[in-house]
């Protein structure tokens, strides 16, 4: 496994729609695992392949109950409504206040690629809908309301 360099904001990957992946290779079973590798490395909750320069439709994710892999992932089914801040690993040190659902159920295919389903609410639903974006070209500032500002960062003390 090896780190990735997450792309940033500008960076016009990030704009991009990604393609299907049609079969799981070797090349993208190590891509996976370098992109959970850069996640955790990185603190964040999600990772999105062209994040990391690929442009193919495959994202990780780590809400604290353990990596999801998601491969051509697409949202059957949203309600309810949930206004937080966000953040992203390719706009970092700054976040904004999104509004997205609060519950989500998303199909896609494992690293076995086989057709599962998965359910989320809050941060999960969150971290889905916002991965799912990047696949599409698209980054977390587009619906920012009221602008972004800086993150705070607490030590383990909280100071």
């Amino acid at each position: 496994m090896a780190l990735r360099t997450i792309r940033t904001q500008g960076d016009p990957v990030l704009g991009k729609v990604c393609r299907e992946v049609t079969e799981m290779t070797p090349k993208l079973k190590i891509l996976i695992e370098d992109m959970l590798e850069t996640m955790y490395e990185a603190n964040g909750v999600g990772l999105a392949a062209p994040q990391v320069g690929i442009l193919r439709r495959v994202v990780v994710i780590d809400v604290g109950e353990g990596p999801i892999v998601m491969v051509n992932p697409t949202i059957l089914e949203s309600s309810g409504e949930q206004t937080g801040d966000e953040g992203c690993l390719s706009i970092p040190g700054k976040a904004g206040v999104v509004t997205r659902p609060n519950y989500v159920k998303a199909s896609f295919l494992n690293e076995d690629m086989e057709t599962c389903e998965i359910e989320g609410t809050e941060l999960l639903a969150r971290a889905i809908c916002h991965e799912l974006e990047h696949l599409d070209g698209h980054l977390y500032v587009e619906k920012v309301e009221g602008g972004l500002h800086d993150v705070v960062y607490e030590d383990e003390d909280g100071e």
